[in-house]
Protein backbone atom coordinates (compact mmCIF):
# COMPACT_ATOMS: atom_id res chain seq x y z
CA UNK A 1 0.00 0.00 0.00
CA UNK A 2 1.43 3.40 -1.00
CA UNK A 3 1.74 6.06 1.67
CA UNK A 4 -0.25 9.19 1.00
CA UNK A 5 1.34 12.56 1.82
CA UNK A 6 -0.60 14.79 4.16
CA UNK A 7 -2.01 18.10 3.08
CA UNK A 8 -0.30 21.14 4.60
CA UNK A 9 -2.77 23.82 5.61
CA UNK A 10 -2.34 27.25 7.05
CA UNK A 11 -3.55 27.38 10.65
CA UNK A 12 -6.27 29.77 11.50
CA UNK A 13 -5.04 32.94 13.21
CA UNK A 14 -7.17 32.27 16.31
CA UNK A 15 -5.63 28.81 16.67
CA UNK A 16 -2.11 30.20 16.29
CA UNK A 17 -2.71 32.88 18.88
CA UNK A 18 -4.25 30.44 21.36
CA UNK A 19 -1.32 28.03 20.99
CA UNK A 20 1.18 30.85 21.47
CA UNK A 21 -0.76 32.12 24.49
CA UNK A 22 -0.51 28.69 26.11
CA UNK A 23 3.28 28.89 25.89
CA UNK A 24 3.59 32.37 27.41
CA UNK A 25 0.79 32.12 29.99
CA UNK A 26 1.10 28.69 31.56
CA UNK A 27 -0.67 29.49 34.86
CA UNK A 28 -1.98 32.55 36.75
CA UNK A 29 1.44 33.25 38.26
CA UNK A 30 2.88 33.75 34.75
CA UNK A 31 0.17 36.27 33.88
CA UNK A 32 0.87 38.24 37.06
CA UNK A 33 4.61 38.15 36.37
CA UNK A 34 4.08 39.67 32.92
CA UNK A 35 1.80 42.38 34.28
CA UNK A 36 4.18 43.24 37.14
CA UNK A 37 7.02 43.67 34.66
CA UNK A 38 4.82 46.05 32.66
CA UNK A 39 4.20 48.01 35.87
CA UNK A 40 7.94 48.21 36.53
CA UNK A 41 8.61 49.38 32.97
CA UNK A 42 6.02 52.13 33.56
CA UNK A 43 8.16 53.46 36.50
CA UNK A 44 5.54 52.59 39.11
CA UNK A 45 6.22 53.03 42.82
CA UNK A 46 3.16 51.12 44.05
CA UNK A 47 1.85 47.80 42.72
CA UNK A 48 -1.29 46.17 44.15
CA UNK A 49 -2.45 42.67 43.24
CA UNK A 50 -5.88 41.22 44.05
CA UNK A 51 -6.85 37.66 43.10
CA UNK A 52 -9.85 35.37 43.44
CA UNK A 53 -9.79 31.56 43.40
CA UNK A 54 -6.06 31.45 42.85
CA UNK A 55 -6.25 33.85 39.88
CA UNK A 56 -8.47 31.59 37.79
CA UNK A 57 -11.57 33.66 38.48
CA UNK A 58 -10.08 37.14 38.83
CA UNK A 59 -6.69 38.88 38.64
CA UNK A 60 -6.44 42.62 39.20
CA UNK A 61 -3.13 44.47 38.99
CA UNK A 62 -3.00 48.22 39.63
CA UNK A 63 -0.05 50.61 39.50
CA UNK A 64 0.64 54.34 39.62
CA UNK A 65 2.92 54.47 36.60
CA UNK A 66 2.87 56.61 33.49
CA UNK A 67 -0.27 54.98 32.07
CA UNK A 68 -1.28 54.21 28.47
CA UNK A 69 -2.29 56.84 25.94
CA UNK A 70 -5.86 56.78 24.71
CA UNK A 71 -4.65 56.46 21.10
CA UNK A 72 -2.77 53.25 21.97
CA UNK A 73 -5.67 51.45 23.61
CA UNK A 74 -6.92 50.13 20.26
CA UNK A 75 -3.82 47.98 19.68
CA UNK A 76 -2.50 47.45 23.21
CA UNK A 77 -3.67 43.79 23.24
CA UNK A 78 -2.53 42.90 19.73
CA UNK A 79 0.51 40.66 19.27
CA UNK A 80 3.91 42.22 18.66
CA UNK A 81 2.88 45.72 19.71
CA UNK A 82 5.28 47.36 22.16
CA UNK A 83 6.79 50.72 23.04
CA UNK A 84 10.09 49.23 24.22
CA UNK A 85 11.66 47.89 21.01
CA UNK A 86 11.84 49.21 17.46
CA UNK A 87 14.44 47.10 15.68
CA UNK A 88 16.18 43.79 16.34
CA UNK A 89 19.49 45.44 17.12
CA UNK A 90 17.87 47.04 20.17
CA UNK A 91 17.94 43.66 21.90
CA UNK A 92 21.68 44.09 22.42
CA UNK A 93 21.05 47.08 24.70
CA UNK A 94 17.55 46.33 25.99
CA UNK A 95 17.00 47.54 29.54
CA UNK A 96 13.27 46.93 29.92
CA UNK A 97 11.49 43.74 30.92
CA UNK A 98 9.22 43.57 27.91
CA UNK A 99 10.33 43.61 24.30
CA UNK A 100 8.16 41.17 22.30
CA UNK A 101 4.71 42.68 22.86
CA UNK A 102 3.07 39.33 23.61
CA UNK A 103 2.07 39.52 27.28
CA UNK A 104 -1.30 41.29 27.12
CA UNK A 105 -2.06 39.71 23.75
CA UNK A 106 -1.53 36.19 25.13
CA UNK A 107 -3.67 36.94 28.18
CA UNK A 108 -6.51 38.35 26.07
CA UNK A 109 -6.64 35.11 24.00
CA UNK A 110 -7.33 32.95 27.07
CA UNK A 111 -9.27 35.37 29.30
CA UNK A 112 -11.48 38.47 29.38
CA UNK A 113 -9.34 41.58 29.83
CA UNK A 114 -10.34 45.07 30.95
CA UNK A 115 -7.85 47.96 30.92
CA UNK A 116 -8.42 51.20 32.84
CA UNK A 117 -5.67 53.78 32.45
CA UNK A 118 -4.88 57.47 32.88
CA UNK A 119 -1.83 59.44 31.86
CA UNK A 120 -0.49 62.51 33.63
CA UNK A 121 -1.75 64.94 30.95
CA UNK A 122 -5.19 63.34 30.49
CA UNK A 123 -8.26 64.94 32.04
CA UNK A 124 -9.86 61.58 32.89
CA UNK A 125 -9.22 57.86 32.71
CA UNK A 126 -10.38 55.54 29.92
CA UNK A 127 -11.63 51.96 30.08
CA UNK A 128 -11.62 49.35 27.33
CA UNK A 129 -12.40 45.60 27.16
CA UNK A 130 -10.64 43.03 24.99
CA UNK A 131 -11.19 39.53 23.66
CA UNK A 132 -8.85 37.51 21.42
CA UNK A 133 -6.53 40.50 21.11
CA UNK A 134 -9.22 42.81 19.73
CA UNK A 135 -10.93 45.72 21.43
CA UNK A 136 -14.68 45.18 21.80
CA UNK A 137 -15.78 48.81 21.84
CA UNK A 138 -14.16 52.25 21.73
CA UNK A 139 -12.58 53.34 25.02
CA UNK A 140 -15.00 55.01 27.41
CA UNK A 141 -14.06 57.86 29.73
CA UNK A 142 -14.31 57.15 33.44
CA UNK A 143 -12.94 58.26 36.78
CA UNK A 144 -9.54 56.92 37.79
CA UNK A 145 -6.16 57.70 39.27
CA UNK A 146 -2.96 58.04 37.31
CA UNK A 147 -1.60 54.69 36.27
CA UNK A 148 -3.07 51.50 34.87
CA UNK A 149 -5.41 48.86 36.23
CA UNK A 150 -5.65 45.57 34.35
CA UNK A 151 -8.45 43.13 35.23
CA UNK A 152 -8.28 39.53 33.99
CA UNK A 153 -11.39 37.39 34.42
CA UNK A 154 -12.05 33.69 33.76
CA UNK A 155 -8.50 32.74 32.88
CA UNK A 156 -8.34 29.70 30.52
CA UNK A 157 -12.12 29.77 30.03
CA UNK A 158 -11.60 28.44 26.49
CA UNK A 159 -8.83 25.93 27.34
CA UNK A 160 -10.60 23.20 29.28
CA UNK A 161 -7.59 20.91 29.63
CA UNK A 162 -5.47 23.70 31.16
CA UNK A 163 -8.27 24.78 33.47
CA UNK A 164 -8.79 21.23 34.74
CA UNK A 165 -5.08 20.83 35.34
CA UNK A 166 -5.07 23.98 37.51
CA UNK A 167 -7.96 23.00 39.76
CA UNK A 168 -6.25 23.76 43.08
CA UNK A 169 -6.73 27.49 43.86
CA UNK A 170 -4.60 27.36 47.01
CA UNK A 171 -1.61 25.98 45.12
CA UNK A 172 -1.93 28.66 42.45
CA UNK A 173 -2.22 31.38 45.08
CA UNK A 174 0.95 30.13 46.75
CA UNK A 175 2.82 30.43 43.44
CA UNK A 176 1.47 33.96 42.99
CA UNK A 177 2.76 34.92 46.43
CA UNK A 178 6.15 33.45 45.55
CA UNK A 179 6.46 35.46 42.35
CA UNK A 180 5.37 38.76 43.89
CA UNK A 181 7.63 38.20 46.93
CA UNK A 182 10.69 37.77 44.74
CA UNK A 183 10.01 40.94 42.79
CA UNK A 184 9.30 42.80 46.05
CA UNK A 185 12.70 41.80 47.48
CA UNK A 186 14.56 42.81 44.33
CA UNK A 187 12.73 46.14 43.95
CA UNK A 188 13.15 47.57 47.44
CA UNK A 189 12.10 51.09 46.40
CA UNK A 190 8.62 49.97 45.30
CA UNK A 191 5.71 48.95 47.52
CA UNK A 192 3.99 45.64 46.75
CA UNK A 193 0.82 44.13 48.17
CA UNK A 194 -1.04 40.89 47.43
CA UNK A 195 -4.35 39.79 48.88
CA UNK A 196 -7.41 37.74 48.09
CA UNK A 197 -10.55 39.52 46.98
CA UNK A 198 -12.62 40.47 50.01
CA UNK A 199 -9.74 40.26 52.50
CA UNK A 200 -8.75 43.35 54.41
CA UNK A 201 -5.21 42.19 55.26
CA UNK A 202 -2.57 41.61 52.59
CA UNK A 203 -0.67 38.33 52.60
CA UNK A 204 2.42 40.07 51.22
CA UNK A 205 3.08 43.73 51.86
CA UNK A 206 6.24 45.78 51.50
CA UNK A 207 6.85 49.51 51.82
CA UNK A 208 8.51 51.81 49.33
CA UNK A 209 10.99 53.10 51.93
CA UNK A 210 12.01 49.62 53.14
CA UNK A 211 15.43 48.17 52.42
CA UNK A 212 16.16 44.80 50.87
CA UNK A 213 16.88 43.28 54.28
CA UNK A 214 13.60 44.71 55.61
CA UNK A 215 11.70 43.06 52.76
CA UNK A 216 13.45 39.74 53.38
CA UNK A 217 12.53 39.99 57.06
CA UNK A 218 8.93 40.85 56.23
CA UNK A 219 8.50 37.93 53.82
CA UNK A 220 10.78 35.18 55.15
CA UNK A 221 10.99 36.15 58.83
CA UNK A 222 13.70 36.98 61.34
CA UNK A 223 15.19 33.49 61.16
CA UNK A 224 16.57 34.36 57.71
CA UNK A 225 17.25 38.09 58.09
CA UNK A 226 19.44 37.77 61.20
CA UNK A 227 21.80 35.30 59.47
CA UNK A 228 22.35 37.24 56.24
CA UNK A 229 25.75 38.01 54.74
CA UNK A 230 26.03 40.73 52.12
CA UNK A 231 27.87 39.80 48.94
CA UNK A 232 29.33 42.31 46.51
CA UNK A 233 31.64 41.27 43.70
CA UNK A 234 32.73 43.02 40.52
CA UNK A 235 34.96 41.85 37.70
CA UNK A 236 35.77 44.29 34.93
CA UNK A 237 37.42 41.68 32.73
CA UNK A 238 34.26 39.57 32.67
CA UNK A 239 31.99 42.66 32.63
CA UNK A 240 29.70 41.61 35.49
CA UNK A 241 28.69 42.87 38.91
CA UNK A 242 27.20 40.72 41.68
CA UNK A 243 25.19 41.95 44.66
CA UNK A 244 22.89 40.18 47.06
CA UNK A 245 22.50 38.44 50.41
CA UNK A 246 23.22 34.87 51.43
CA UNK A 247 22.78 33.10 54.77
CA UNK A 248 25.70 31.95 56.89
CA UNK A 249 26.32 28.48 58.25
CA UNK A 250 23.90 29.03 61.16
CA UNK A 251 20.82 28.86 58.89
CA UNK A 252 19.62 25.93 56.81
CA UNK A 253 16.36 24.64 55.36
CA UNK A 254 15.34 21.42 53.69
CA UNK A 255 14.63 23.13 50.35
CA UNK A 256 16.93 25.73 48.83
CA UNK A 257 15.47 29.24 48.54
CA UNK A 258 17.18 30.71 45.49
CA UNK A 259 16.27 34.15 44.14
CA UNK A 260 18.28 34.97 41.01
CA UNK A 261 17.97 38.10 38.92
CA UNK A 262 20.11 38.60 35.84
CA UNK A 263 19.90 42.16 34.54
CA UNK A 264 16.88 42.57 36.85
CA UNK A 265 15.02 39.65 35.26
CA UNK A 266 13.76 36.84 37.46
CA UNK A 267 15.43 33.79 35.93
CA UNK A 268 16.61 30.32 36.82
CA UNK A 269 20.10 28.89 36.49
CA UNK A 270 20.66 25.28 37.47
CA UNK A 271 24.40 25.61 36.90
CA UNK A 272 24.76 28.58 39.28
CA UNK A 273 22.59 26.91 41.92
CA UNK A 274 24.69 23.75 41.79
CA UNK A 275 27.96 25.70 41.99
CA UNK A 276 26.86 27.59 45.13
CA UNK A 277 25.31 24.58 46.85
CA UNK A 278 28.60 22.73 46.33
CA UNK A 279 30.24 25.38 48.50
CA UNK A 280 27.56 25.13 51.19
CA UNK A 281 27.90 21.34 51.35
CA UNK A 282 31.05 21.79 53.43
CA UNK A 283 29.27 24.01 55.99
CA UNK A 284 25.69 22.74 56.30
CA UNK A 285 24.39 19.37 57.50
CA UNK A 286 23.53 16.77 54.93
CA UNK A 287 20.35 17.44 52.89
CA UNK A 288 20.14 21.02 54.21
CA UNK A 289 20.23 24.11 52.01
CA UNK A 290 20.71 27.89 52.32
CA UNK A 291 18.78 31.04 51.41
CA UNK A 292 20.25 32.88 48.42
CA UNK A 293 19.34 36.19 46.84
CA UNK A 294 21.67 37.23 44.02
CA UNK A 295 21.41 40.05 41.53
CA UNK A 296 23.79 39.61 38.65
CA UNK A 297 24.30 42.45 36.21
CA UNK A 298 26.09 41.54 32.99
CA UNK A 299 26.84 43.74 30.03
CA UNK A 300 23.64 43.69 27.87
CA UNK A 301 25.58 42.81 24.73
CA UNK A 302 26.77 39.61 26.46
CA UNK A 303 23.27 38.39 27.39
CA UNK A 304 20.68 36.67 25.20
CA UNK A 305 17.26 37.24 26.79
CA UNK A 306 15.23 35.84 23.87
CA UNK A 307 15.68 32.18 24.79
CA UNK A 308 12.40 31.03 26.35
CA UNK A 309 8.78 32.15 25.81
CA UNK A 310 8.35 32.83 29.52
CA UNK A 311 11.78 34.57 29.70
CA UNK A 312 12.75 32.52 32.78
CA UNK A 313 16.00 31.46 31.12
CA UNK A 314 18.83 33.54 29.67
CA UNK A 315 22.17 32.74 28.11
CA UNK A 316 25.28 34.86 28.60
CA UNK A 317 28.89 34.84 27.46
CA UNK A 318 31.75 33.60 29.66
CA UNK A 319 29.24 31.61 31.73
CA UNK A 320 31.77 29.16 33.18
CA UNK A 321 34.21 31.91 34.18
CA UNK A 322 31.49 34.01 35.80
CA UNK A 323 30.12 31.02 37.74
CA UNK A 324 33.60 30.16 38.99
CA UNK A 325 34.19 33.74 40.10
CA UNK A 326 30.84 33.87 41.92
CA UNK A 327 31.57 30.53 43.60
CA UNK A 328 34.93 31.78 44.87
CA UNK A 329 33.40 34.95 46.28
CA UNK A 330 30.63 33.07 48.10
CA UNK A 331 33.16 30.65 49.56
CA UNK A 332 35.33 33.51 50.86
CA UNK A 333 32.30 35.07 52.56
CA UNK A 334 31.32 31.80 54.22
CA UNK A 335 34.89 31.16 55.33
CA UNK A 336 35.04 34.54 57.02
CA UNK A 337 31.78 33.94 58.91
CA UNK A 338 32.61 30.39 59.99
CA UNK A 339 34.70 31.46 63.00
CA UNK A 340 31.66 31.26 65.29
CA UNK A 341 28.37 29.42 65.37
CA UNK A 342 25.16 30.54 67.04
CA UNK A 343 22.80 28.03 68.62
CA UNK A 344 19.39 28.88 70.03
CA UNK A 345 18.36 26.65 72.92
CA UNK A 346 15.24 26.53 75.03
CA UNK A 347 14.95 25.04 78.50
CA UNK A 348 11.82 23.82 80.25
CA UNK A 349 11.04 25.26 83.68
CA UNK A 350 9.58 22.67 86.07
CA UNK A 351 6.04 23.22 87.30
CA UNK A 352 4.86 22.56 90.82
CA UNK A 353 2.64 19.70 89.67
CA UNK A 354 5.07 17.79 87.44
CA UNK A 355 8.12 15.88 88.46
CA UNK A 356 11.51 16.37 86.93
CA UNK A 357 11.47 12.88 85.43
CA UNK A 358 8.38 13.74 83.37
CA UNK A 359 10.03 16.89 82.05
CA UNK A 360 13.10 14.96 80.99
CA UNK A 361 10.94 12.28 79.39
CA UNK A 362 8.98 14.81 77.34
CA UNK A 363 12.19 16.39 76.10
CA UNK A 364 14.03 13.11 75.69
CA UNK A 365 13.92 13.29 71.92
CA UNK A 366 16.08 16.40 71.90
CA UNK A 367 19.82 16.26 72.22
CA UNK A 368 19.76 19.44 74.31
CA UNK A 369 18.77 17.52 77.45
CA UNK A 370 21.96 15.48 77.57
CA UNK A 371 25.41 16.49 78.66
CA UNK A 372 28.56 15.64 76.87
CA UNK A 373 28.98 12.57 79.10
CA UNK A 374 25.51 11.23 78.24
CA UNK A 375 24.01 11.81 81.73
CA UNK A 376 20.49 13.20 81.98
CA UNK A 377 20.10 16.81 83.05
CA UNK A 378 17.10 17.04 85.34
CA UNK A 379 14.73 19.96 85.22
CA UNK A 380 15.46 21.21 88.74
CA UNK A 381 19.11 21.57 87.78
CA UNK A 382 18.26 23.82 84.82
CA UNK A 383 16.60 26.64 86.78
CA UNK A 384 19.68 28.19 88.44
CA UNK A 385 23.38 28.08 87.78
CA UNK A 386 23.83 26.24 91.10
CA UNK A 387 21.34 23.39 91.62
CA UNK A 388 21.87 23.59 95.41
CA UNK A 389 20.34 27.04 95.67
CA UNK A 390 16.78 27.49 96.82
CA UNK A 391 14.20 27.21 94.03
CA UNK A 392 11.45 29.68 93.25
CA UNK A 393 8.74 27.02 93.41
CA UNK A 394 9.24 26.83 97.19
CA UNK A 395 7.53 30.22 97.43
CA UNK A 396 4.60 29.34 95.16
CA UNK A 397 1.33 27.66 96.09
CA UNK A 398 0.24 24.81 93.78
CA UNK A 399 -2.99 25.83 92.06
CA UNK A 400 -4.50 22.37 91.74
CA UNK A 401 -3.91 21.36 95.40
CA UNK A 402 -4.79 24.22 97.80
CA UNK A 403 -3.97 24.01 101.49
CA UNK A 404 -6.61 22.35 103.65
CA UNK A 405 -6.60 25.00 106.34
CA UNK A 406 -6.68 28.74 105.92
CA UNK A 407 -5.56 31.53 108.22
CA UNK A 408 -7.97 32.76 110.84
CA UNK A 409 -8.64 36.32 111.83
CA UNK A 410 -5.75 38.00 113.55
CA UNK A 411 -3.15 35.55 112.15
CA UNK A 412 -0.27 35.88 109.74
CA UNK A 413 0.88 33.33 107.10
CA UNK A 414 4.54 32.65 106.48
CA UNK A 415 5.70 30.20 103.77
CA UNK A 416 8.79 28.18 104.55
CA UNK A 417 11.34 27.92 101.79
CA UNK A 418 14.12 25.51 102.87
CA UNK A 419 13.44 21.77 102.72
CA UNK A 420 12.81 19.58 105.74
CA UNK A 421 15.76 18.87 108.02
CA UNK A 422 17.43 22.24 107.40
CA UNK A 423 17.94 24.67 110.28
CA UNK A 424 16.07 27.87 109.62
CA UNK A 425 16.24 31.18 111.54
CA UNK A 426 12.46 31.15 111.86
CA UNK A 427 12.53 27.81 113.68
CA UNK A 428 15.05 29.16 116.21
CA UNK A 429 12.77 32.12 116.87
CA UNK A 430 9.83 29.79 117.39
CA UNK A 431 11.81 27.83 120.01
CA UNK A 432 12.61 31.08 121.86
CA UNK A 433 8.94 32.03 121.85
CA UNK A 434 8.03 28.58 123.21
CA UNK A 435 10.50 29.06 126.08
CA UNK A 436 8.96 32.44 126.86
CA UNK A 437 5.50 30.88 126.89
CA UNK A 438 6.65 28.18 129.31
CA UNK A 439 8.25 30.74 131.63
CA UNK A 440 5.11 32.86 131.53
CA UNK A 441 2.98 29.86 132.52
CA UNK A 442 5.21 29.17 135.52
CA UNK A 443 5.20 32.79 136.67
CA UNK A 444 1.45 33.03 136.18
CA UNK A 445 0.94 29.96 138.32
CA UNK A 446 3.23 31.26 141.12
CA UNK A 447 1.23 34.48 141.36
CA UNK A 448 -1.72 32.64 142.97
CA UNK A 449 -2.22 33.70 146.67
CA UNK A 450 -2.07 31.25 149.57
CA UNK A 451 1.00 29.34 148.52
CA UNK A 452 3.78 31.71 149.66
CA UNK A 453 6.38 30.65 152.19
CA UNK A 454 8.40 32.89 154.49
CA UNK A 455 10.84 33.91 151.75
CA UNK A 456 8.02 34.92 149.41
CA UNK A 457 8.29 31.83 147.25
CA UNK A 458 5.75 29.12 146.58
CA UNK A 459 6.17 25.86 148.35
CA UNK A 460 6.22 22.72 146.20
CA UNK A 461 2.92 21.55 147.74
CA UNK A 462 1.10 24.78 146.82
CA UNK A 463 1.95 24.74 143.12
CA UNK A 464 -1.37 24.36 141.25
CA UNK A 465 -1.67 22.27 138.11
CA UNK A 466 -0.85 23.88 134.76
CA UNK A 467 -3.72 25.85 133.26
CA UNK A 468 -2.80 24.93 129.69
CA UNK A 469 -1.31 21.72 128.41
CA UNK A 470 2.24 21.98 127.08
CA UNK A 471 1.36 20.80 123.65
CA UNK A 472 -1.23 23.53 123.13
CA UNK A 473 1.12 26.47 122.56
CA UNK A 474 0.58 29.64 120.62
CA UNK A 475 2.87 28.43 117.85
CA UNK A 476 1.57 25.64 115.67
CA UNK A 477 3.28 23.76 112.85
CA UNK A 478 0.93 22.26 110.32
CA UNK A 479 1.78 19.87 107.53
CA UNK A 480 -0.39 18.36 104.86
CA UNK A 481 0.16 14.60 104.65
CA UNK A 482 -1.55 14.45 101.29
CA UNK A 483 1.55 15.87 99.63
CA UNK A 484 4.13 13.31 100.66
CA UNK A 485 4.89 12.48 97.05
CA UNK A 486 6.06 16.03 96.34
CA UNK A 487 9.64 17.17 96.83
CA UNK A 488 10.63 19.15 99.90
CA UNK A 489 11.16 22.27 97.80
CA UNK A 490 7.70 22.02 96.24
CA UNK A 491 5.83 21.26 99.53
CA UNK A 492 4.59 24.50 101.13
CA UNK A 493 4.39 24.62 104.94
CA UNK A 494 2.28 26.92 107.08
CA UNK A 495 2.90 28.37 110.51
CA UNK A 496 0.15 30.24 112.32
CA UNK A 497 1.38 32.83 114.80
CA UNK A 498 -1.18 34.48 117.07
CA UNK A 499 0.26 37.94 117.38
CA UNK A 500 -2.32 39.06 119.99
CA UNK A 501 -1.20 36.26 122.31
CA UNK A 502 2.40 37.48 122.17
CA UNK A 503 1.33 41.00 123.15
CA UNK A 504 -0.78 39.71 126.04
CA UNK A 505 2.10 37.51 127.12
CA UNK A 506 4.44 40.49 127.30
CA UNK A 507 1.99 42.41 129.50
CA UNK A 508 1.58 39.46 131.88
CA UNK A 509 5.33 39.04 132.25
CA UNK A 510 5.76 42.75 132.98
CA UNK A 511 3.00 42.76 135.62
CA UNK A 512 4.29 39.65 137.34
CA UNK A 513 7.81 41.06 137.45
CA UNK A 514 6.61 44.12 139.42
CA UNK A 515 4.02 42.34 141.55
CA UNK A 516 6.39 41.82 144.49
CA UNK A 517 7.24 45.54 144.62
CA UNK A 518 3.66 46.75 144.83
Amino acid sequence: RALMAGVIRRLDEAVVNRIAAGEVIQRPANAIKEMIENCLDAKSTSIQVVVKEGGLKLIQVQDNGCGIRKEDLDIVCERFTTSKLQKFEDLASISTYGFRGEALASISHVAHVTVTTKTADAKCAYRATYSDGKIKAPPKPCAGNQGTQITVEDLFYNVNTRRKALKNPNEEYAKILEVVSRYAIHNSGISFSVKKQGDTVSDVRTLSNASTVDNIRSIFGNAVSRELIEVDCEDASLAFNLKGYITNANYSVKKCIFLLFINHRLVESAALRKAIETVYAAYLPKSMHPFLYLSLEIAPQNVDVNVHPTKHEVHFLHEDSILERVQQHVESKLLGSNSSRMYFTQTLLPGADCSSSEVVKSAGNSSAVTKGTGDKVYAHQMVRTDSREQKLDAFLQPVNNPLSTGPTEGTMEVNAGPPEGAVRPQDAEMEDISDIVEMADVQEDTAMPGGLNDSGRLSPEAVPPRKRPREDTDVEMEKDDTRKDMTAACTPRRRIINLTSVLTLQEEISNQAHASKQ
